[in-house]
């Protein structure tokens, strides 16, 4: 019999929810909050309402999408935590309420194991190619900069993290402070596009072991750009694609160089990243390349699946439901989780 999991994310942000079938994904529905533009980042009460006001509209067109019923639907997965509390509230008693009304099972899911995950979504018509355990997994966004090492779908161990800031947030810092807008990641790493990445240096930290430091590198952004505009009030405007380019050259540099660590260390080859700044064109390019010249094979999630979305979190209520996992009803959101 066919195992139709429904999945729900608000972690954030967004709102989604989709439909896996045996791992193959029908549906995958997203519902964005572009007010929180105006403010330069997420403000958490504005986004537990509107997530309120599209939940139900989602999860109503990710079944009509998927082309079933809802008594065809096995079991309803959501994701409990890590995030902001207001929204995982929304879709936590939106998920406990549908799974009683279908009388079906809960399955929580953290949201950093569907960024693992993601790259077994499967979809009809395409390649398919997943990673075979064990394999390294390069997890990096606005709240988590990690290396994971992911023995089978719901076995994980950690060989480094940052040790204060993640990746995602010196992107948007570094746009914040150049006034590019928000979300910054992709705004920088366009403009890095049109720039030449050697063009200026900035200082890296020397964290010993696979962890990660990038509050320092913020800094010298900071001082480097407040004392460029002293000599020259121009500096910013006229530099800007450069700038861009060197310090998403720099970030770059310092995930790279944890991550071959990581797999020279390990003896895997199985190479992955996921989280939202795995969109990062640069990225992308960089860990390819690495691939090709040290012998990996390297599996990049499609963009759709780089970013906050429910087919991730399907996915891995899918790999828990078939092992047994089941949540009671009186579960509650987290916004931290003690274990990956």
């Amino acid at each position: 019999m066919a195992e139709i999991i429904l999945g729900i994310e608000s972690s954030c942000d967004d709102t989604s929810a989709a439909v896996i079938k045996d791992g193959f994904l029908l549906s995958n529905v997203l519902a964005s909050q572009d007010v929180h533009k105006a403010y330069g980042g997420v403000i958490p009460e504005l986004a537990s309402r509107a997530h309120q006001v599209n939940i139900v509209p989602v999860v109503s067109e990710a079944i009509s999408r998927a082309g079933i019923d809802t008594s065809e639907i096995t079991a309803v997965a959501f994701t409990r935590g890590p995030g902001l509390l207001g929204s995982l509230l929304v879709g936590t008693s939106f998920a406990k309420g549908f799974a009683m009304a279908i009388d079906r099972p809960l399955v929580e899911v953290n949201h950093l194991q569907g960024h693992v995950l993601a790259n077994f979504i499967s979809q009809y018509g395409a390649e398919n190619r997943h990673p075979e355990f064990p394999y390294l997994c390069l997890l990096v966004s606005g709240g988590n900069s990690q290396i994971v090492r992911v023995n089978g779908p719901l076995e994980y161990e950690i060989l480094g993290q940052t040790i204060d800031d993640a990746v995602g947030e010196a992107f948007d810092k570094c746009s914040k402070m150049m006034g590019l807008g928000y979300p910054g990641g992709p705004i920088v790493d366009r403009l890095a596009k049109e720039g030449d990445p050697c063009r200026f240096k900035f200082s890296k930290p020397h964290v010993p072991g696979l962890d990660y430091s990038f509050s320092g590198i913020k800094t010298s952004l900071l001082y480097f750009v407040r004392d460029r505009i002293a000599e020259d009030p121009e500096f910013m405007e006229k530099n800007k694609a450069d700038i861009c380019a060197s310090f998403q050259k720099a970030l770059i540099d310092i995930l790279m160089d944890k991550l071959i660590k990581a797999a020279a260390q390990t003896g895997i080859r199985q190479i992955t990243i996921g989280g939202g700044v795995s969109a990062n064109s640069g990225l992308r390019n960089r860990i390819t390349e690495e691939g090709r010249k040290r012998g990996w094979v390297t599996y990049l999630p499609e963009f759709k699946f780089t970013t906050d979305n429910a087919a991730m979190i399907a996915i891995a209520g899918w790999f828990r439901y078939r092992s047994g996992g089941r949540t009671s009803l009186d579960v509650a959101p987290v916004s931290r989780l003690a274990e990956f």
